[in-house]
């Protein structure tokens, strides 16, 4: 991924850990963790803007 550089440090071991040593049972709950999170900090853009 580009601009990888640009993340801060923790995403950035996140992404690694993902990659490298990551076993498939915490990958779903990783991307479940990660999915919800993005939808209710969008939810919670959306709402500030109106």
């Amino acid at each position: 991924m580009k601009g990888t550089d640009q993340l801060p440090k923790s995403i950035r071991k996140a992404i690694r850990y993902i990659k490298q040593d990551a076993p498939e049972q915490k990958l779903l709950e990783i991307q479940g963790l990660v999915n919800k999170s993005i939808e209710e900090r969008m939810a919670k853009s959306e709402v500030g803007c109106k």
